[in-house]
């Protein structure tokens, strides 16, 4: 089983907008039972809320289910349980890095897609949520086919 974590800052737009998209891309490939994929944010403001209403608006736009998902904070036992971790941006990576060490792989989502970009801009500052959308749809799936070939 591969263990993906999504992490971003707060946990309520981009890293369950990477979430929900890759689960919907592994259940279309129907390898649900292959995948154990979660969500953190490296700071807590938001634990135990759902989604920002944005992100759940352009999921529901795409028909991409958001159930069960609740804002948590990243956790040292994060670390043993996850495999992967996909970062949105610099500073998740730093700060992903400093709270489950070196010897886990750490990327940004973007270092996968074809795109200029290195980030994924955050839609609680930008507004725009299609464009995190588009985003985390083009990182997720490369990821997911790098990680059909591990």
């Amino acid at each position: 089983m591969k263990n993906v974590l999504f992490v971003c800052l707060g946990n309520i737009c981009r890293s369950p907008m990477a979430e929900a998209i890759f689960r919907d891309l592994v259940e279309r490939e129907q390898l649900t039972e292959a995948f154990h994929i979660d969500s953190a944010g490296t700071a807590g403001w938001h634990k135990g809320e759902r989604p920002h209403r944005g992100t759940l608006a352009k999921l529901a736009e795409y028909d991409i289910s958001t159930d069960g998902m609740y804002s948590r904070p990243l956790t040292q036992h994060d670390r043993d349980a996850f495999d992967y971790f996909v970062c949105m941006d610099d500073s998740n990576v730093e700060n992903t890095r400093r709270i489950v060490g070196e010897e886990k792989e750490v990327i940004r989502l973007l270092d996968l897609a074809d795109n200029a970009l290195t980030e994924v801009p955050d839609p609680y500052y930008t507004g725009d949520f299609e464009e995190t959308y588009q985003l985390c749809l083009d990182g997720c799936s490369h990821l997911l086919q790098k990680l059909k070939k591990a």
